[in-house]
């Protein structure tokens, strides 16, 4: 197998690659000791049946540039597979600010061939390509040189299978007319949006007891601290503290290193230097917040009368469709949205889209009482009222 460790072997692979229809990409990378992703190696494969033109990118290798594989990327004649995508993608948009166009992604076009919810790779291999993959080497240190056998091996055969899986699913998708299905999720993982976190929105991820916007604004500010110290030294939010630790200083709300030292949750090395001081701060701006900018909680469902009988219906209805579909059931709609359905909310994914025409239609349909539910044997069908 093919080690590229030079820009100008890569410009040449991704000249070959640029010949054909698709390529298969995946990545090996670290994240426990950093905030962004340490990339520490690309996978490649263009279409056959063999290892031939599959190859080992190295991205650690001494002077080597990724701009011959972000022109690939940046390509439109060339499909670029991956399965399941997102930290891949997220990865390259770090990296580069670029995303691969046309993106084909096998997870989500096998939920929406009937594969099941978040299905894996392993699965389809075993499923599609009827082999096994040897997963002994999944939890290795990638960034250490050299790989070993078994690393490469392992490595190569996520793109070398992902070409037999991609040809399957892309035949079953113009078979039943379901790509633009696919197209409407993928919107999703090539938004810059997705792979942006802005320090002052990191508060929403924290989960609290108390709702009170006071509490919330301090939360708010521990939170945005933390982000930006993190993003700055490029560290894991937890390595400056954990959210037991955030919850515990939005209540004690410490005034000085004294007060601070008494926090039992709180690590060793943010009891002194920048970090405590950024914590000081952060309580400081907490406590200084103006009413009128504290944030609040989303209350929108809080006041819906949610029909249980009504929300009940929906599921049936909802397993009725995916089966008939062959679709997975969460990928057109959480609980969550059919209860908001079931209380009045309209704006949902699930009433939007491909969702609207598998189930959004006929959901809503429930919901006007025109249409019922019956049961004839295994099968429940929709009756016109």
């Amino acid at each position: 197998m093919k080690t590229i460790t030079t820009t100008a072997d890569l410009a040449e692979y991704c000249a070959q690659a640029a010949q054909h229809p698709y390529v298969t990409v995946d990545t090996e990378f670290l994240r426990e000791r950093t905030y962004y992703s340490k990339l520490c190696l690309v996978q490649l494969a263009m279409p056959g049946t063999d290892d031939s033109g599959a190859v080992l990118l190295d991205p650690l290798s001494d002077g080597i540039s990724l701009e011959p594989l972000y022109e690939l990327f940046r390509d439109t004649s060339v499909v670029k597979v991956f399965h399941a995508a997102r930290q891949d993608l997220e990865i390259f948009f770090v990296d580069a600010e670029v995303f691969p166009e046309p993106l084909f992604d096998t997870q989500v076009a096998a939920m929406v061939c009937g594969f099941g919810e978040q299905v894996g790779y392993e699965t389809l291999v075993r499923k599609i390509c009827h082999e096994g993959v040897d997963k002994t080497s999944r939890f290795t240190d990638w960034s250490r040189r050299p790989l070993s056998d078994a690393q490469k091996q392992y490595a190569l055969a996520d793109v070398t299978h992902l070409r037999q899986i991609y040809e399957f699913l892309a035949k079953k998708l113009d078979e039943t007319g379901r790509g633009r299905w696919v197209a409407e999720e993928l919107t999703i993982l090539t938004s810059p949006e997705t792979y942006v976190t802005a320090p002052r929105d990191a508060w929403k991820r924290v989960k609290t007891r108390t709702s009170s916007p006071k509490f919330l604004g301090m939360v708010r500010e521990l939170a945005a601290f933390r982000e930006e110290y993190a993003q700055a030294r490029n560290v894991p939010r937890n390595r400056v503290y954990k959210d037991d630790a955030l919850v515990e200083l939005a209540s004690l709300k410490p005034s000085n290193h004294d007060e601070l030292s008494r926090a039992r949750l709180l690590l060793r090395d943010a009891r002194k230097g920048d970090i405590a001081d950024g914590i000081l701060k952060a309580i400081a701006a907490g406590n200084a917040c103006k009413p009128d900018n504290l944030p609040r909680p989303d209350r929108s469902r809080d006041k819906l009368q949610v029909n249980p009988a009504l929300a009940d219906l929906l599921r049936v209805l909802l397993k009725a469709k995916t089966e008939q579909e062959g679709v997975a059931a969460k990928l057109i709609a959480p609980a969550s949205d059919l209860d908001g359905i079931a209380g009045g909310l309209r704006d949902v994914p699930a009433l939007k889209g491909w969702r609207r025409e598998v189930f959004g239609n006929d959901a809503l349909r429930l919901c006007d009482g025109e249409i019922a539910l019956t049961a004839r044997g295994n099968d429940v069908r929709v009756v016109e009222l």
